[in-house]
């Protein structure tokens, strides 16, 4: 077959997009046939690549989307600690004396200055003596009177005594003068006895402190008649000062051979000391000690009241006043202490996550005692030395792994 020439090549060549384009005139259909097929091929081609796009970036490393938690650990701790309790308490003088008259009469003078502090035997009322002196004169010239009589009866006596001897006179006449001065005898000691007593009403006129302390603000005024029933003031002994607290009869059961024993001592020495928290929060700077219980057990709170005693040199403290007593009665003995953060309640139970050796934690239900300031006592379900999780408590489960963060070092 004979080649053909290049000129006649370039015209087949040339003819072929217009023989497309009557071929397209012809056949409208084929060709939008033809470009939906490339138009679906070219959506499909992009979504694939999307996909594989995403796969590609999503196909990563399954440990490293969950990382190791990091937490912090404390040691269980074994030792001896005091075990605190805190009572609320009640000031009141060492001796709280009122204030009262002897006798009745008009105030004319008050001779203290009020709130300030007052020594025994102090003036700090007058009463009128006037009319109590018009008693004690009466009662002297009552008392002349029986003494003459006694004098009457001593000679009677002594001139009669002879005379009966010789039986000049009966001898019922001398028996009568010897009863006669025996009477006038009585009556010269109720007479002195009468002299006595408006005496010593005279000197109660004079209203004195009973005892060193601070005393109060006058119940009366000057003017005003008074009688023994009325309280012209109180003075109350507050250096020291007892203080008044209440336990309940299990706390008295499981302490009473300690509280009983020192009750028989005059100054206990053997209680443990007291702490006071006043009512604005700070602490007395002194220490106070028990020093008895009461005689019987409240039947209304079922209760029982016992006394402490607080040093008050300053005069501080004032009866009425409220606190807080705290002291720690007994040390428990090799108690396991846990971080109080380290302990999570769960209905009522608490438990505890113990890291064990390969950094597995294990989720303990624990049994816990008492608190003591930042720590809690454990009373079973650790022991001593064990590592317990403090902070990331959120981040741990039963049997997982957990990374210890180490404690930063000072200055860091």
């Amino acid at each position: 077959m004979a080649k053909k020439s290049i000129p006649e090549q370039v015209t087949s060549r040339s003819r072929r997009p217009s023989e497309m384009g009557i071929a397209s005139q012809h056949c409208p259909a084929a060709m939008s046939s033809l470009n939906s097929r490339a138009a679906s091929r070219f959506v499909l081609a992009l979504l694939l690549a999307a996909v594989f796009f995403v796969v590609g970036c999503g196909n990563t490393d399954p440990a490293a989307t969950i990382p190791t938690p990091e937490v912090e650990v404390a040691s269980v701790v074994q030792k001896d600690v005091p075990i605190f309790s805190e009572w609320v308490a009640t000031l009141d003088g060492y001796v709280n004396a009122q204030i009262q008259p002897q006798v009745t009469g008009y105030v004319i003078r008050q001779t203290y200055k009020e709130g300030s502090f007052v020594r025994k035997g102090q003036i700090l009322f007058q009463i009128d003596p006037r009319p109590l002196q018009a008693v004690l004169d009466q009662a002297n010239a009552q008392l002349a009177q029986t003494q003459a009589q006694l004098g009457k009866t001593e000679m009677d006596v002594e001139r009669d005594t002879p005379l009966a001897k010789e039986r000049a006179i009966a001898q019922s006449q001398l028996d009568n003068d010897i009863q006669a001065n025996r009477a006038a005898k009585a009556t010269v000691k109720a007479a002195e006895a009468q002299v006595e007593q408006a005496q010593l009403n005279i000197e109660f006129t004079d209203v004195k402190s009973l005892v060193d302390g601070m005393a109060g603000i006058a119940q009366v005024q000057i003017g005003n008649l008074v009688n023994p029933a009325t309280v012209l003031t109180s003075v109350s002994q507050i250096n020291p000062m007892k203080a008044y607290f209440s336990i309940s009869e299990q706390e008295y059961i499981h302490f009473a051979d300690r509280i009983n024993a020192e009750a028989q001592e005059d100054v206990p020495s053997n209680g443990p000391p007291f702490e006071l928290i006043l009512a604005d929060g700070s602490v007395y700077p002194y220490k106070g000690m028990g020093l008895l219980a009461n005689r019987q057990v409240d039947l209304s709170t079922g209760s029982i009241q016992i006394v402490c005693s607080f040093p008050n040199p300053q005069n501080f403290l004032r009866p009425g006043q409220f606190g807080r007593l705290r002291a720690a009665p007994e040390i428990r003995r090799g108690a396991l202490l846990v971080p109080q953060k380290a302990v999570s309640e769960l209905q009522g139970s608490y438990q505890l996550a113990v890291v064990a050796p390969g950094n597995k934690v294990s989720i303990r239900a624990v049994k816990v005692g008492d608190r003591v300031g930042p720590m809690w006592i454990v009373d079973s379900g650790v022991k001593p030395g064990e590592l317990v999780v403090v902070e990331g408590l959120q981040k741990v489960q039963n049997g997982a792994t957990v990374k210890i963060k180490q404690p930063l070092a000072k200055g860091e």
